[in-house]
């Protein structure tokens, strides 16, 4: 169901709220001082029942100059303006002002409304039509309509409430797809409830039992109940006025600013990369390191413009900026923002968020500067495929992704699973924990993992390899999960890259080449291993009477990496082909008797106590067998 959101808009006097009262029956204005001063200060809400059935959540905005923070605070989650001018007075500053914010916040739909015409005639509300027509020519207000009313006689109200009916068909759908976010405008007790925070869905949906995190201060609540339009749901989504009951937290501990999303999914930031809007109306240019007010949502804070691809920002220009903020933001790409000059206050321009968690950035990057034009570009495939190239060395997973996008991303797991059917990102891992890299990573690890290997055979020509172990601290990182990691090895083997041998890594197609001397020594070393068997000679034993010592260690090590010779302790060392005799043998005798004692192993290889225990426990270790008391049996 299309939820719709109306907020007004206008100069201070110029009957916003008694034109809600009029459409709606309700007071928005509850606070003592409002009503005693007859002026707006706070953000009033209420709602009211279209002709076609369709329910209109409305928020009254405060029209003074000194109260435009709380203004802005409500026209950020709207999807149509009443945008309110008096018909006795016309057009004025606030009216200028109010209309550049909704603006610079993209706001599309919108209905004129001249109000107080029982305090003129026809000819001055003539002239004022007409005065705002040419006002509006070239925004979306230009074909907008324009409805003279009187919430004193009621004149003009029903046509309102019908144009209102019209638009809300032409307001597009919210995003209820994605993941739920909703600025607080409000956070307040009730007795007997406890804290409750109210403010407009703008993304997803919640239900009733969820757990949620307020940010910035990463606080983890759970969703007691919510009301929309005064009466309690189970859920609310996008579109919607909402009252959150939060559990086990003070109403002092949330205040207007702060978002409540999905756990873990937000990252609050005091840098932000955007695209700047600078106002035609602004008095001089805007200057790099210039300090401002920023208003995202319904925050507001100080902070510092750093000026990316200009000297300065003339009126009527825009530039890429980052916003150094002086308290941290929970925002994400594409939010809309305000800027209002520091002091004296005026709102000098706006604009769109790139990078909501930005590094921070020198003027003049080249670098820096296109990768902002890729994620400006909007194209949401190019921009996933940047983050995942950007996390990659992470080795992120969905969520991971989500958070470092700083986009609300319906069908990410689709879009996710397009770049990897196109080639462009690989996935890894389990269905449940899925990491994905992008295929630059996986081309600079192969250039780096091809670099060492290369360097290691040129100076260890009769070593097989490198350990699968040392290979990975060097330069995929100790904290890979191993799955993903034997993912990534077979990836490189497919590629030709690397063979794999036992737990050595080694160059594709690579083979030990022995000397004359060196294949001399080695048939020696075998010989004298294979026709020992079970009494294994010591290696001080070893001595062919011809070849230097660090020659013949050379070859002797190369041998026991390679497998031809296992060591089965520090003491028993047996030919590979003898090593898998009496695994056979030990394998045999206990399938067709049930166990076997050490002496009958002994008798069996007709070796010594030392190394047939040696290999009983090199059985036990590669869980071939299993100790019961004084006999070995197989492993189940």
């Amino acid at each position: 169901m299309k939820h719709i959101i109306i907020g007004t808009a206008g100069h201070i006097d110029h009957g916003k709220t008694t034109l809600i009262k009029a459409l709606t029956g309700k007071e928005t204005d509850t606070l003592r001082e409002e009503k005693e001063r007859g002026i707006s200060i706070n953000l009033g809400f209420t709602f009211f029942d279209l002709p076609s059935g369709k329910r209109a959540g409305i928020i009254d905005v405060p029209g003074h100059e000194k109260f435009i923070k709380n203004m802005l605070a409500g026209v950020s989650g709207i999807d149509m303006v009443l945008l309110v001018i008096a018909a006795d007075e016309g057009i004025m500053p606030q009216t200028r002002e109010h209309f550049e914010i909704l603006q610079l916040l993209n706001i599309k739909k919108g209905i004129v409304v001249l109000t107080k015409i029982d305090m003129v005639d026809d000819d001055w509300l003539s002239m004022v039509k007409e005065d705002v027509s040419e006002e509006f020519k070239g925004t979306f207000l230009e074909n907008a309509p324009i409805i003279p009313v009187s919430s004193k006689t009621g004149a003009g109200i029903k046509e309102l409430i019908s144009e209102i009916d019209k638009a809300a068909e032409q307001v597009e759908a919210k995003d209820t797809e994605g993941h739920f976010r909703l600025p607080v405008d409000r956070s307040f007790s009730i007795s007997g409830f406890g804290t409750v925070v109210t403010g407009t869905v703008i993304s997803g949906k919640v239900q009733e039992g969820d757990a949620v995190e307020i940010y910035p201060s990463k606080t983890v609540v759970k969703v007691r109940g919510i009301q929309v339009h005064d009466k309690s749901v189970k859920f609310a989504e996008a579109g919607q006025r909402t009252a959150l009951n939060l559990a086990n937290i003070k109403s002092s501990q949330v205040k207007r600013g702060d978002v409540i999303s999905v756990e873990k999914l937000m990252e609050p930031s005091m840098m932000l990369d955007c695209r700047i809007y600078y106002l035609k109306s602004a008095s001089k240019p805007l200057e790099n390191r210039q300090r401002v007010r920023l208003y995202h949502g319904t925050s507001e804070i100080l902070c510092r413009v750093i000026l990316l691809d200009k000297e300065t920002i003339n009126p009527g220009e825009s530039g890429f900026v980052q916003l150094r903020l002086e308290k941290p933001l929970t925002s994400q790409r594409n939010d809309r923002f305000v800027i209002r000059s520091y002091s004296p206050m005026h709102t000098i321009g706006g604009g769109i968020i790139i990078e909501p968690a930005a590094k921070k950035a020198k003027q003049f990057d080249k670098k820096y500067l296109a990768d902002l034009m890729v994620k400006e570009s909007g194209k949401i495939e190019d921009i996933l495929e940047s983050t995942v190239d950007k996390l990659s060395s992470l080795y992120p997973e969905r969520l991971d992704i989500l958070k470092a996008l700083g986009k609300n991303v319906e069908s990410i797991d689709e879009k996710l699973n397009e770049l990897v059917n196109k080639g462009k990102i690989i996935a890894l891992g389990n269905s449940d924990k899925t990491v994905y890299v992008h295929k630059n990573f996986l081309n600079l690890k192969a250039h780096q993992v091809k670099s060492i290997l290369e360097k290691f055979h040129n100076e260890n020509e009769l070593l097989p390899g490198i350990s699968k172990e040392e290979i990975k601290t060097k330069v995929f990182g100790k904290n890979l999960r191993q799955k993903v990691y034997d993912e990534l090895l077979e990836i490189l083997k497919k590629d030709e890259i690397i063979d794999i041998h036992n737990n050595y890594i080694c160059l594709f197609n690579f083979k030990i080449i022995y000397s004359k001397e060196q294949q001399n020594i080695k048939e020696y070393i075998l010989n004298s291993y294979s026709s020992a068997k079970y009494a294994p000679p010591k290696y001080e034993e070893l001595d062919n009477g011809e070849s230097d010592k660090k020659t013949f260690k050379k070859v002797f090590d190369s041998l026991i990496l390679s497998g031809e010779l296992v060591k089965v302790s520090e003491e028993c060392i047996l030919e590979k082909n003898c090593y898998e005799e009496a695994k056979k043998a030990i394998y045999d005798y206990i399938k067709k008797n049930g166990s076997i004692t050490a002496a009958q192993w002994r008798d069996l290889l007709n070796t010594s106590r030392k190394y047939a225990v040696a290999l009983l426990e090199n059985f036990d270790s590669i869980k071939l067998t299993k100790r019961i008391d004084d006999k070995r049996v197989l492993q189940d």
